[in-house]
């Protein structure tokens, strides 16, 4: 290279120095930090960190930590009822909160740790500043509606046989590094199903919209938020899409992330209802395999962040 032509290189780099530096400023942004520290609440079947090490909010506290979010991840019962692992919730928030000398607590869950979110704010809204669904069967979702429907009926056969299985998932579970403490699978299928969610929403209502739409997004002081993905296959290399592609087919015809209907999904402020995201999606999962064309999920959650720092939050 000539010497003209590294004085050329030389005089660009230092041009791009500023957009470097913009770059670097947009992601930390502009905003204060959060007053009050995150909670992470998965869903059913979920974990802080599988056996193998993945992670189940594949490097999400991360992107919200470069945002100035203090973020901790509940570990809640793999498999149950949202009052079980909403009490448990409430239980690990007070330790957080004593932890950190906080005040309140931002929730965000993740599909049915959405509804133990609802669950905790609802008996202890003084513990919370906000609650966030994402991809949250806020309505029900009907896949496991089909499941409880006809087969739980005390004293028959199918019914028996769901005890056995449950029984015989807490091997399996242990095993994937969840808790199965308690292990309901009764109370998680009756739990996700339409008709039982509706005795939920009358119980916790604050939220939650009458049909599709936004629903209230400040209620006595807590405020709420939901997003959620309305595809199901968005990433070739993603093993996990498959079985997307096949449980979405209980919702042919209705806009879905796989799981969980959008309308089902929509609750307090919606952030988004169309993201090309399917339900393993909106965790940033399998190892950020998630669509080329479509905002990275980690942007979603340090967004949200300064959202609410924004708001003084």
């Amino acid at each position: 290279m000539s010497l003209g032509s590294r004085w050329i290189v030389l005089a660009l780099a230092l041009l791009t120095l500023p957009l470097v530096a913009a770059r670097c400023d947009e992601r930390r942004g502009t905003s204060p930090d959060p007053l009050y520290p995150f909670v992470l609440v998965h869903g059913l079947f979920g974990t802080q960190t599988y056996t193998g090490g993945l992670d189940y909010w594949y490097r999400i506290p991360e992107a919200m930590e470069d945002e100035g979010a203090r973020v901790f991840i509940a570990q809640l019962s793999a498999v149950g009822g949202s009052t079980v692992r909403g009490e448990q919730l409430v239980a690990q928030v007070e330790d957080v909160l004593a932890l950190t000398g906080a005040a309140k607590v931002h929730l965000i869950g993740h599909s049915q740790g959405g509804l133990d979110c609802r669950f905790a704010a609802g008996v202890r809204p003084d513990l919370v500043a906000s609650v966030t669904t994402v991809g949250t069967p806020n309505k029900g979702a009907e896949l496991p509606g089909l499941l409880a429907r006809g087969i739980l009926d005390d004293g028959s056969f199918s019914s028996a046989l769901v005890d056995l299985f449950g029984a015989s998932l807490v091997p399996l579970v242990e095993l994937i590094g969840g808790s199965a403490d308690p292990l309901e699978v009764r109370a998680a299928a009756e739990l996700l199903a339409p008709e039982t969610v509706a005795a939920f929403n009358e119980q916790f209502p604050r939220g939650l919209p009458i049909g599709c739409h936004d629903g209230d997004a400040e209620v006595d002081g807590v405020r709420y938020y939901s997003w959620t993905g309305s595809s199901t296959v968005t990433n070739p290399l993603d093993i996990t899409d498959a079985l997307q592609a096949v449980a979405g087919l209980v919702y042919l015809g209705v806009p879905s992330d796989g799981q969980v209907t959008v309308c089902s999904a929509q609750f307090g402020h919606v952030i988004a209802d169309d993201l090309r995201m399917n339900h393993f999606d909106q965790v940033n999962q399998v190892l950020g395999l998630t669509s080329l064309f479509e905002v990275d999920p980690r942007t979603l959650f340090r967004d949200h962040v300064r959202r609410l720092a924004e708001l003084g939050l």
